[in-house]
């Protein structure tokens, strides 16, 4: 579209009756200039008068009666039809009479969406209500289980005297009906941390099945009664570990039913190497016991000590090689006639010896002497003769230490033995094993009561 260019507006032509206004305006003197006026028209052409908005609106687009506004939009001829226009209005050709419209029929569309639930058959909402009603049900008889387990732990934990609460599991659906009954199908407890003389159970677990329970459900247990119960209770090497272990000593599984002990005793000041056998076994049926067997304490690289029925210190194979090597301490040790006798040395040989090297070497360079050495019970020799004891390698305070202890008072350290709980009457230990993690036995029991029976 071209833009609008600004036109001056030209002096209109004079009509008939201004002109003779003019003239009767006219004084005497003004004749000379009309003539020169005259003049004037007569060479110049007369410009004839144009509007400018006129132009404008030739500048701009056709007007279209059916689209005022120019916005591109037309009359809907089915509107026209529902306004009475054309031919179907009052006064039309062939068409239908003009009628109100009926706005009911928009409430009538809203209430058929809420008639639409009427229309679902009855067994369909009969359906749905069950449902309903049973997942309520459901809900419910879940919450009471919960809220009696809570219970039930709280009162385990006081009457017990658990340092930690235990955790009760109540199996069966639905649980009310069981609540009527006073009578609960199964029920798993488990329980952690249970002291049992000198160490503690890690965990005790319970399976108790046909429980009569004397109590106002789900407010109050006052007693029950246990038809069957089994179980097991784990005694952790971890544990045993930190029960025991003021000797530093650690505990693993050897074998089905053996326990290895390995780790260090403090003697005198210095740290021997302690290592055992325990072999566990059942006490009555109510009890484990142990059996301590192969016990040693290891002078690193120089001797070891057993305590017991063959109870001695002797030389490792390693020192007594040394010693044969050593002209010093295989002098002095053929300097005692004890030893040169435990030797299987006569006492003349050995008395050359003591002077001669190549007698020495002799009796040394024999293969039955480090056999021979390994052999020899220092025990009576460190009380004896502690210097020869100090010229062999040995400390003769750790050795004096060392052959003070007894058997009984080793085995003690690494007892594994424990009682059950006497609260836990009717409760009988009837398989032991030894697993991975620690000692398991087997529990067992029948007719049990807790609290006031029913």
């Amino acid at each position: 579209m071209r833009s609008p260019t600004r036109i001056s507006s030209p002096r209109p032509q004079n009509s008939h009756n201004d002109s003779g206004r003019d003239d009767a305006r006219k004084r005497p003197g003004d004749a000379h200039d009309d003539g020169v006026r005259d003049d004037a028209h007569r060479d110049v052409h007369p410009v004839p008068y144009s509007n400018p908005y006129e132009e404008l609106a030739e500048l701009a687009d056709p007007y279209d009666p059916e689209d005022p506004l120019g916005l591109g939009m037309k009359p809907d001829d089915d509107d026209t039809s529902d306004l009475g226009g054309g031919g179907g209005g009052p006064g039309g050709d062939g068409g239908e009479p003009w009628s109100p419209p009926d706005h009911g029929r928009s409430r009538r569309g809203r209430r058929r969406g809420r008639g639409r639930f009427k229309a679902v058959p009855l067994t369909v909402k009969l359906v749905i209500g069950v449902l309903v009603l049973a997942a309520l049900a459901v809900l419910a008889d879940r919450c009471a289980v919960m809220y009696v387990e809570r219970k039930a732990e709280a009162a385990l934990q006081k009457k017990l005297k658990l340092a930690t609460a235990p955790n009760v599991t109540i199996h069966g659906f639905p649980f009310l009906t069981q609540v009527l009954d006073k009578k609960l199908e199964k029920v798993d407890v488990a329980v952690p941390d249970v002291a049992a003389d000198r160490v503690s159970l890690a965990k005790v677990n319970v399976q108790a099945e046909g429980i009569r329970l004397n109590a106002d459900l789900p407010t109050s247990i006052k007693g029950a009664v246990v038809e069957r119960m089994k179980g097991n209770v784990l005694l952790a090497f971890e544990d045993l570990d930190r029960e025991l272990g003021a000797s530093q000593v650690r505990f693993r599984a050897y074998g089905p039913n053996s326990v290895r002990a390995d780790g260090k005793l403090p003697v005198a000041g210095q740290n021997v190497s302690l290592h055992a056998m325990a072999h566990i076994q059942r006490q009555g049926d109510r009890g484990i016991s142990t059996e301590v067997t192969d016990m040693r304490l290891d002078i690193p690289g120089i001797a070891t000590y057993r305590p017991g029925k063959d109870a001695g210190l002797r030389l490792h194979p390693k020192a007594a090689k040394q010693i044969s090597e050593d002209t010093a301490k295989a002098r002095a040790l053929l300097q005692v006639p004890s030893v040169a006798e435990r030797l299987g040395i006569a006492p003349e040989p050995a008395g050359r010896a003591r002077t001669d090297d190549r007698q020495l070497d002799k009796i040394t360079g024999s293969p039955e002497f480090v056999p021979a050495l390994t052999k020899v019970n220092l025990v009576d020799v460190t009380n004896e003769h502690p210097e020869l004891v100090k010229k062999l390698g040995i400390d003769p305070t750790v050795a004096a230490a060392l052959t003070k202890y007894k058997l009984p008072e080793l085995s003690e350290k690494l007892s594994l033995s424990f009682q059950l709980p006497e609260k836990a009457k009717g409760i009988k230990i009837q398989n032991i094993g030894v697993e991975p993690d620690g000692i398991v036995a087997d529990l067992t029991g029948t007719k049990m009561g807790f609290g006031k029976r029913p």
